[in-house]
């Protein structure tokens, strides 16, 4: 059993990003998926597709890569909230990932976003990780 989903979840897709895999399978969970689709409308990954099997499920996550160079779509992933030492923000103390070229995800009251989309909303919440 691990104490932090989302920081395992993190860990699978980083290390499977250094071993040059086009394919990792994570196990799901909600909020997992909202990520993954965030991930996905960003264009960090290639696609997604969630499976059900009874206790849990799981999702398949196919990597994007450059096409020539081969470098992969995602070069930093961290997570800043953990359980030891949560960090919460207002809309107006939302951090600019790489001056706006990464994103930042976020969970707030209305369900987990992205940085400019709760810029936009004006609702802060709990910085999930830094995605570049």
């Amino acid at each position: 059993m691990y104490t932090d989903p989302i920081a395992d979840y993190l860990t699978r897709l980083r290390n499977a990003i250094k071993a040059g895999h086009k394919v990792v399978e994570i196990p799901a969970s909600k909020m997992k998926q909202r990520i993954t689709e965030i991930l996905f409308d960003k264009g960090y990954i290639l696609s997604y597709k969630f499976i059900d099997s009874k206790p849990q499920g799981s999702i398949k996550i196919a990597l994007k890569y450059h096409p020539v160079t081969k470098n992969p779509a995602i070069t930093y992933l961290s997570r800043i909230s953990r359980p030891g030492l949560r960090k919460y923000v207002n809309s107006e103390e939302i951090p600019r990932v790489l001056n706006g070229l990464g994103i930042a995800i976020i969970s707030t009251s209305k369900g987990v976003m992205s940085d400019k989309e709760a810029r936009a909303e004006k609702i802060g919440g709990e910085v999930i990780c830094y995605v570049y």
